[in-house]
């Protein structure tokens, strides 16, 4: 496995990822995953053998972003990191893509930061992320209501 920078060739496939796991993550258009990727603290990409087996994108406090959870933490906290954003082709699940971007991320962002911050859906629920994010030590901080009260989400943060 390889994890390394976000580069412009990685970006069609980062898009066909993101909108083929819609509703965990909102669509977006080649323009958006662009602007996404140019104002991210970090946007890494994972490889295995060669092939593109997914993505993430972090963003440092002070961004242009609408996300209602990064101006949530935005408003919260005055240091984070905020993961907007994490997919792992199917193809490539169970191989601790998920986890090796959180060793990377906390390698990176750890002096930099005081804590990471993330969300994960409580409604609908995502039980795996959920287990996940509490076995790698993550804890809520709060819930809100997003996509006009139609999802809820756990707000979450992890001491870096």
């Amino acid at each position: 496995m390889n994890i390394r920078e976000t580069s412009s060739n990685d970006l069609d496939a980062a898009l066909e990822l993101n909108n083929v796991n819609v509703p965990a993550l909102n669509e977006l258009d080649r323009t958006e995953i662009e602007r996404l990727v140019s104002i991210s603290a970090v946007s890494l990409t994972a490889e295995i053998e060669g092939a593109f087996a997914g993505f993430c994108i972090v963003f440092a406090p002070g961004v242009e972003y609408a996300s209602l959870n990064y101006q949530w933490f935005s408003r919260n906290y005055t240091q984070f990191a905020y993961l907007d954003r994490i997919a792992v082709n199917s193809s490539f699940r169970r191989y601790g893509i998920g986890r090796q971007f959180y060793v990377e991320l906390q390698r990176r962002l750890t002096g930099a930061f005081p804590v990471l911050c993330c969300e994960v859906n409580v409604r609908p629920r995502n039980d795996a992320s959920l287990e996940f994010h509490q076995s790698i030590g993550f804890r809520e901080v709060a819930q809100q209501d997003t996509d006009g009260g139609n999802k809820t989400v756990s707000l979450l943060e992890l001491p870096l």
